[in-house]
C-alpha cells in the first residue's frame, strides 16, 4: 500500500448515531401522531428484521423510496398495522434530514483531530439525502470534503461516489483507508475499488475478530504515533 494521505468515514452510525427523534421513542410519538400504537422495546429487533431485506436500486441509483419502504418495515415490525405505516415512515424518513437530529460519537472528534494532527485529509461518504454541507458546519467537523448519494446520485458500493470523493480529496485508492459500519456497502465497496477498508462494529453484531470496536482503536491500527487509548 502506497503511503497513507487521507482517511474516509461513513456517516450514520459510524461518526453519527440517530438522536431521540429517530430512536424507538421517536418512532413511538410519530406512530401516535397518526394513530398508531408502537412498541419500543421491539424497535431493535425490527430494525434488525429491516436491514436483512433492505436491497438497494438494481443499478445502485440513489432512491429515496428504499429508505422510506426500510423505515415502515420497522414500523409494522414495531406494531404497526394498515395505510397509516407509510405515513408515519415518510415522517420519521424527513427527520433524517434534518441534520440537529444526529449526535456524534464521543470517540469522533479526538480521533479526527489525531488525524489532523498527522497530517491525513478527512473524507466523508453517505448513503443519505442529507445536506451534509450542512451536517459538517452544524456539528463543527473538520474535514476536507464530503459526498452524499443524494447529490451524487448513486449509492455505495457504487465505485463512482467512492471516485467522486478521492477526486475532492486529490488522492487515489492505494492511499486512502475507508471506515464504515456496513460489511458490504462500506468495506466490501471500498475494497472492490482498491481501497483499504476497516469494519467499525460498536455494537458486536458482526463477529469478526478484525472489527474496530471504537475509532479510538483506529490511530494504532493506523500506525500512527498515539494510540487512541
Amino acid at each position: 500500500m502506497s503511503k497513507l494521505k487521507a482517511v474516509l468515514f461513513d456517516v450514520d452510525f459510524t461518526i453519527a448515531k440517530p438522536g431521540p427523534l429517530l430512536g424507538p421513542e421517536g418512532y413511538r410519538d410519530a406512530g401516535r401522531r397518526f394513530g398508531l400504537e408502537l412498541d419500543p422495546d421491539r424497535y431493535a429487533d425490527a430494525r434488525a428484521a429491516a436491514l436483512l431485506d433492505l436491497q438497494h436500486h438494481p443499478e445502485l441509483d440513489h432512491d429515496e423510496e428504499v429508505w422510506v419502504r426500510f423505515t415502515e418495515d420497522i414500523v409494522r415490525g414495531m406494531g404497526g398495522e394498515g395505510e397509516r405505516c407509510r405515513e408515519v415512515a415518510v415522517a420519521i424518513t424527513d427527520g433524517w434530514l434534518e441534520s440537529e437530529n444526529f449526535e456524534l460519537y464521543e470517540d469522533v472528534l479526538p480521533v479526527l483531530a489525531l488525524l489532523r494532527e498527522e497530517g491525513l485529509k478527512i473524507g466523508l461518504v453517505s448513503n443519505t439525502s442529507r445536506d451534509l454541507d450542512a451536517f459538517v458546519r452544524h456539528h463543527a467537523l473538520d474535514v476536507d470534503a464530503w459526498v452524499s448519494s443524494g447529490v451524487h446520485g448513486k449509492v455505495k458500493p457504487s465505485p463512482t461516489i467512492f471516485q467522486a470523493v478521492l477526486d475532492l480529496l486529490g488522492v487515489e485508492p492505494g492511499e486512502v483507508v475507508m471506515i464504515g459500519d456496513s460489511p458490504d456497502d462500506d468495506v466490501a465497496g471500498a475494497e472492490a475499488f482498491g481501497i483499504r477498508a476497516l469494519l467499525l462494529d460498536r455494537e458486536g453484531n458482526h463477529q469478526r475478530d478484525d472489527a474496530l470496536p471504537t475509532l479510538f482503536a483506529l490511530p494504532a491500527l493506523l500506525g500512527l504515533t498515539a494510540d487512541g487509548s
